[in-house]
């Protein structure tokens, strides 16, 4: 038999829910449909229908959308959405996943303030990882900035390739508030890299969020090496439509992430030189 010229990964290709804002949480459902995503990541946050497993099971039945992954309501937004003990939001977001069948939640390394959360963190992501299937994905962050001085925020380490998880997010829009190599990131990653949050950015000290191929990061040839490897995780589109003039402009920013990600998602196959 003939080898395909390009192998496709058995990554699956989702829409964040908060790509939408600031229309709900149900929108997302809907333009995913539409677009012919492959599911959503909940971004669960201050929209109620988020925070309702029924709500979003009836959404995710309605569209026939699958819900892949649930976001634990880690921000700064949200410190009160699901409690406001870290370990009950975590547990939450577990028992959400477990109700609609994602298979990740992801979750953002603590603030340094949370000082009991933070100190226990690594050894707690791991004891709730092994009591399920549900793959607990830690995710990059970034220091904060503003003007010549930076505030390291997180802890244990805003590069959480500095720890021991069994999974980890990349966030390439955090790469590059980061100001850090996302190709190199992915490879410290190695085989524990789950999930990816695909969006672009150009070194500010903002969260860019930027549709992919809109800035300096190397979106692409991220894409290009998971194909490589054979990634079957979760590619999820995590972008900022917040500017967009119209819903009609907003869903063309997502029909074009989306095919940006499905035409680099993929691999040239190797065919033997004759």
């Amino acid at each position: 038999m003939t080898e395909p010229v390009v192998r496709i990964p058995d990554a699956k290709v989702a829409l964040s829910t908060a790509s939408v804002y600031p229309e709900s949480t149900a929108t997302a459902f809907e333009i995913a449909a539409r677009l012919g995503y492959d599911g959503v990541e909940v971004m669960v946050w201050t929209d109620p229908v988020s925070q309702d497993i029924e709500a979003l099971r009836r959404l995710s039945d309605y569209h026939q959308v699958p819900i892949l992954a649930v976001h634990a309501p880690c921000l700064l937004i949200t410190q009160r959405v699901w409690s406001t003990d870290p370990w009950v939001k975590l547990q939450r977001a577990r028992t959400a996943a477990e109700k609609l069948g994602a298979s990740t939640v992801v979750v953002h390394p603590p603030f340094r303030w949370q000082r009991g959360y933070a100190r226990e963190f690594v050894r707690g992501v791991w004891r709730m990882a092994d009591e399920t299937d549900v793959r607990f994905a830690v995710e990059n962050m970034y220091p904060w900035r503003y003007r010549d001085r930076e505030m390291l925020a997180y802890a244990p380490d805003w590069d959480v390739t500095k720890d021991d998880y069994r999974h980890f997010t990349v966030d390439l829009s955090h790469t590059s508030t980061a100001r850090t190599d996302a190709i190199a990131m992915i490879d410290r990653m190695g085989d524990r890299l789950a999930h990816v949050h695909l969006a672009d950015g150009n070194g500010s000290a903002k969260d860019e969020h930027l549709v992919p191929g809109r800035g300096k990061q190397p979106c692409a040839e991220l894409l290009e090496r998971l194909a490589t490897r054979g990634f079957d995780g979760h590619v999820v589109i995590e972008v900022n439509t917040r500017r967009a003039m119209s819903s009609a402009e907003r869903e063309a920013d997502l029909a074009e992430a989306l095919a940006f990600t499905r035409l680099h998602l993929a691999s040239p196959s190797r065919v033997p030189r004759s």
